[in-house]
């Protein structure tokens, strides 16, 4: 379900729009994904130790391998979150283990868009799945990249979206105009203010057809040790835990934020989500 088949319903009837419920919400649990993928020695489980809105969280581990060549995905994705010419708000939660080495310049993924697009006509390099927007970490910093356009000559710009705590909560929201042409649109929220906003931008790949879904994938790709064919440091174990995951139409769809709002038997009193302390 993609924001212009919203509108287009909101033409026959009144008030949908301001009516409508969020396309996908998860707090924390591996239920209403479409599926998890874990490589290698990785996992993804769900838990009870953490969680930004209790009682769960999805735990994400990856293990490093220096005979291992493939990749080191350990995530959960959604199906079919946008096509070009979308617009859509993609929030979530993640918590860095608190012992998280941010002395090392690899990259660490943690949300991204991709789909396969070795059918598609416009894809003349032939490669299959190919991600647009990544979200990902690097020593203390978030990131956020925009590309898209010609598949094989796409135009990449990244952008600094805030200082991560490893061992604290923290939230990001997406709004997202999906375009493959310069008309695109990026705004980000972290930890509930606005840190991002970018005009005219490259967000998607060419898609004459207008056929291919992106999934929105998030937990840990531990995508440097891959790329590089090494891993810096001594850090070889790494985890991170996922909660009060939103997509939709609107803002309030994707805030982390609205969690507790949202779970009417959550208690909150003496503790403190965002810094990690438990919530009884």
């Amino acid at each position: 379900m993609y924001t212009s088949k919203i509108a287009a319903l909101a033409l026959l009837v009144p008030g949908l729009l301001v009516n409508a419920s969020p396309i996908f919400k998860n707090n924390g649990t591996l239920k209403g994904w479409d599926g998890t993928n874990h490589e290698h020695k990785g996992t993804v489980t769900q838990v009870t130790d953490q969680s930004l809105s209790p009682p769960t969280s999805i735990k994400v581990t990856q293990t490093y391998d220096a005979r291992y060549t493939g990749r080191y995905h350990s995530e959960v994705y959604k199906e079919g979150v946008y096509k070009v010419g979308d617009d859509g708000f993609y929030g979530f939660a993640f918590r860095l283990d608190p012992k998280w080495d941010t002395t090392h310049g690899q990259s660490y993924n943690i949300a991204q868009f991709i789909s396969n697009l070795k059918g598609n006509p416009d894809n003349t390099c032939g490669d299959d799945w190919i991600p647009s927007g990544m979200i990902w970490v690097e020593k203390n910093q978030l990131y956020i990249r925009s590309k898209g356009g010609n598949m094989c000559k796409s135009v990449l710009k990244k952008y600094t979206i805030g200082t991560v705590t490893p061992g604290q909560w923290h939230r990001v929201v997406l709004q997202a105009k999906w375009r493959s042409d310069s008309t695109g649109y990026y705004k980000v929220w972290f930890d509930g203010k606005e840190v991002l906003e970018k005009s005219n931008i490259i967000t998607t790949y060419n898609d004459s057809q207008k056929k291919y879904g992106f999934q929105f994938r998030t937990g840990l790709y531990a995508n440097g040790w891959h790329d590089d064919k090494h891993m810096e440091g001594s850090q070889g174990f790494r985890q991170l835990w996922i909660d009060s995951v939103g997509i939709g139409s609107t803002y309030e769809d994707a805030d982390p934020g609205n969690a507790a709002a949202a779970d009417p038997g959550m208690h909150t009193e003496g503790c403190n989500q965002l810094t990690g302390t438990r919530c009884l």
